[in-house]
């Protein structure tokens, strides 16, 4: 098993994180994605929570020493559950990819929580990985695993920079209009727009 750690400080509120966080996709530099469907999503009233259940698609080349072992398949998807706290101010996903996960399987957790020293103008971001690779030979599994946490680190890397990008222009948008949480916003798949009018329906219903 490999393992990679990440933490980044977003100049943004938490509230406008969490809300960018549903608008995320599609976006110029994370091409790899392209569909994100809602398939469950759950309001607990007491507890002021709203969990969210996502299936992401993605598109990329794998090598070919890795094809000949999966074959050539062209997309994969990624289960991925959330949970935002409004109580707490935290906002957890966690996600594992559902295809080739007999052979590779990658658990992932990132959390985004308002920073101590400034949170009201300041967000952290932290993201824990673990990769696992089931293969007879320890070889394989060991180069299966390199491959994992590299191609893993290019994506991060290309992640936050994407959302360093969304959170600009809506915090623009925000600001232009004089609204928070966009009322349509950009949609992926049939669900999302289900999802982000059920967030800006969480401050009337938590209030």
């Amino acid at each position: 098993m490999k393992l990679f750690s990440s933490h980044h400080c977003f100049n943004y509120a938490w509230d406008q994180v969490t809300a960018a966080n549903w608008q995320k996709y599609p976006n110029k530099l994370s091409t790899h994605v392209v569909s994100v469907d809602i398939l469950d999503r759950t309001i607990d009233v007491e507890r002021k929570t709203l969990r969210t259940e996502r299936l992401i698609g993605c598109k990329q080349a794998i090598p070919s020493w890795l094809a000949c072992l999966v074959g050539s398949q062209q997309y994969s998807y990624v289960r991925e559950v959330s949970e935002v706290d409004l109580i707490n101010k935290t906002l957890v996903l966690k996600s594992s990819n559902l295809t080739m996960n007999h052979l590779l399987l990658v658990n992932e957790t990132v959390v985004y929580a308002p920073d101590a020293l400034l949170p009201a103008t300041r967000t952290t971001f932290s993201q824990n990985a673990e990769f696992t690779a089931y293969a007879t030979f320890s070889r394989v599994c060991d180069k299966l695993e390199d491959w994992l946490v590299e191609r893993f680190g290019q994506n991060a890397s290309t992640g936050k920079d994407a959302f360093e990008s969304v959170l600009q222009t809506l915090t623009q948008k925000w600001q232009e209009s004089g609204t928070f949480v966009s009322e349509v916003g950009t949609t992926i798949g049939d669900k999302t727009s289900e999802v982000l009018h059920e967030v800006g329906r969480l401050g009337k219903v938590f209030n």
